[in-house]
């Protein structure tokens, strides 16, 4: 993957546990081990708002499908949504008996969708006043790593070394076994496969329908850490954070490393997100963020 570091975020809060774009990539979400979620123009360098109000670590978020509102998630146990503008906290969601680790937007953002150490995933309706879940997800038998939602799937990633789709139409549940415990399970672009990274330093593709493993990617460490990974937005490369500060590029389809990134050597690369649209990424190890991608395109995103 042929990009360069743009610009370095040097955050202020703690270490970073996870960076995000919003949904068109102008802006991005970074959580932070101070309690606090913040919200950048990366490609000016510029801190535009902070979200004070958990109570302990931020440990993910997502923006809503129209960039007005925020669901962010922590170790207080707590579900969070946000007024972007104002800063406020709009709902405090509590239901889960431990770390919410992962949340997500559905598409038209009315709900969303959280998973935790506690091993259930709950569904939260956004627009209304109750504040108990919609529905919860009880099926893994250890923690929920990963939440990915299409229009019609949601996907869970768990330590129990399975991934679980649930087809929010039908009521049906596929569960595939992976082997291994799942760190994250995300959807190629076009739908047709699942990244899956693993915790014994491997990287795999599967198909999503039959479940079929199409590649196995290697050569970095995981540790002990929820080291995430995923797809470029062209599906040609697989990416990865590593415990040794860098980001690794694969080539799908040759499965060989393509590119390593150095973030900060020796610093766990734990989050990466790429860009929705555009050949670049979001990456957070310790207390900074870096932006990836081609000097141009940071020309004609600051214009």
């Amino acid at each position: 993957m042929d990009v360069e570091c743009l610009k370095t975020l040097n955050c202020n809060q703690g270490a970073v546990r996870a960076v995000r774009f919003n949904v068109d990539g102008a802006y991005c979400l970074t959580c932070g081990s101070d309690k606090k979620l913040k919200l950048w123009n990366p490609y000016r360098n510029l801190l535009l708002k902070t979200y004070a109000g958990h109570g302990n670590e931020v440990l993910d978020a997502c923006g809503s499908c129209d960039s007005s509102q925020i669901v962010s998630c922590g170790a207080d146990k707590s579900v969070i949504i946000w007024d972007v503008s104002s800063g406020t906290p709009l709902r405090r969601l509590r239901g889960h008996a431990s770390n919410v680790t992962c949340v997500r937007f559905n598409e038209e953002s009315s709900v969303a969708i959280s998973g935790s150490l506690d091993n259930c995933v709950m569904c939260w309706d956004v627009r209304s006043r109750k504040n108990e879940p919609i529905q919860v997800l009880k099926d893994a038998k250890d923690s929920i790593s990963s939440i990915q939602v299409t229009d019609h799937l949601i996907l869970t990633g768990s330590l129990d070394c399975r991934i679980r789709q649930y087809d929010i139409r039908t009521g049906d549940l596929v569960t595939d076994f992976i082997g291994e415990p799942v760190l994250g399970a995300s959807f190629t672009g076009d739908g047709q496969c699942v990244v899956v990274g693993c915790a014994d330093n491997h990287v795999r593709l599967f198909d999503k329908d039959s479940g079929e493993m199409l590649g196995e990617y290697g050569g970095h460490q995981t540790g002990d850490f929820r080291v995430e990974s995923g797809v470029d937005n062209t599906d040609a490369f697989i990416l990865s954070g590593a415990t040794d500060g860098y980001i690794y590029c694969w080539d799908m389809v040759k499965a060989e490393i393509a590119s390593r990134l150095e973030h900060a050597p020796g610093v766990v690369v734990n989050s990466i997100h790429p860009h929705p649209n555009k050949g670049a990424l979001v990456s957070a190890a310790g207390p900074t963020v870096k932006l990836w991608g081609k000097p141009e395109f940071l020309d004609s995103d600051v214009e």
